[in-house]
């Protein structure tokens, strides 16, 4: 093989279907320090690369054409000069930005993470358990006893988000829409569940858990920020790790009061999390992680939607976009064989 294909982004548009193309590439042989992977799988991000297609993440500088997709899991095929601690044969992950959504992986030795196994459910350990572990742990910093709601408790971060605050010795309040799901997330532990669908969710937390809140995690902003905001317990922290409802690139236009009340008398903070900014800590949360999942302690799980090649992840991003996937949605690129 000579070639491999990429979905390649040729225009900006409002979607990632409109806006990308399948293309070969030429394959290339690592040089010294890199590594050459065969990809067996992708993680879709789906806001994230909404927003790219869109031109409007603001710490990404996009230039025409660029390739597509941060996660993604494979095989060593080979290495170059002076690599040390990868050779043939092993299961490695990815999560850089352009390394997703494309069959094979040139690049330096060290934007390549060793795994366990060449499964997609390593490929979440490592890139979203990640996320989550310092979301919880290194911004929010969680502590047992407290009270963490979970906004998108049910998607491929809050999944995991609501047992790793179990394990923390945390009363969880996950947040999903409709009753599977809600079904879903009380399997994983969550004390109290609340379906926005069937009730709102600013009303719940006035009735349940005003001023309860120690930590919340949102991931969805709007009227969902406003109401976790709300109800934050004295010294409470709103971990703030991306925003659904603003998908264009413009803040959000508030009309109401500045928030600056709701923090002060409490001594309450929201706190930006950017995974990006934080290398320094992953190694040191893909050490606390994989234990877990090795002990049977952390599921992860995988939507049951399944999704084959680079044609059909436009498919599985807007799957993800519809609010109709459960944990982590992957996409299937090669086979192991």
């Amino acid at each position: 093989m000579n070639s491999y294909r990429a979905l390649q982004l040729q225009r900006f548009a409002p979607s990632v279907r409109e806006g990308t193309q399948i293309v070969d590439l030429p394959l290339a042989e690592p040089q010294p320090g890199e590594v050459a992977v065969s990809n067996l799988c992708c993680g879709v991000n789906g806001i994230f690369d909404t927003q790219i297609a869109r031109n409007a993440v603001d710490y990404v500088k996009v230039a025409l054409p660029t390739l597509m997709g941060v996660e993604a899991l494979g095989i060593v095929r080979a290495v170059g000069p002076g690599v040390e601690g990868l050779a043939p044969g092993d299961a490695v992950v990815t999560v850089r930005f352009r390394g997703g959504y494309r069959e094979a992986n040139v690049g330096p030795a060290a934007e390549f993470v060793k795994v366990p196994a060449a499964t997609p459910e390593w490929l979440t350990l490592a890139s979203t358990g990640v996320s989550a572990w310092l979301a919880l742990h290194h911004i929010g910093q969680a502590r047992a006893g407290e009270t963490v709601a979970i906004s998108a408790a049910a998607g491929g971060l809050g999944h995991l988000l609501v047992q790793l605050a179990k394990l923390r010795g945390c009363r969880v309040i996950a947040i999903c829409g409709g009753p599977v799901k809600a079904a879903f997330v009380r399997s994983l532990g969550a004390d109290h569940v609340i379906d926005y669908r069937a009730e709102p969710l600013a009303d719940v937390l006035g009735r349940d858990f005003a001023n309860a809140i120690n930590l919340a995690i949102d991931t969805v902003g709007g009227s969902t920020f406003d109401a976790l905001l709300d109800h934050l317990a004295p010294y409470g922290r709103l971990v703030v790790g991306g925003a659904a409802q603003d998908l264009d690139g413009r803040p959000e236009i508030v009309t109401g009061p500045r928030i600056v009340h709701k923090l002060y008398y409490k001594g309450a903070s929201v706190r930006g999390f950017m995974n990006g900014l934080l290398t320094e800590h992953w190694p040191e949360a893909r050490r606390q992680l994989f234990p877990l999942y090795e002990s049977g302690r952390l599921r992860v799980v995988l939507d049951a939607q399944r999704f084959q090649g680079l044609a059909q992840v436009s498919d599985a991003v807007e799957h993800l976009m519809a609010g109709r996937s459960m944990g982590k949605v992957v996409v299937q690129l090669g086979s192991a064989a």
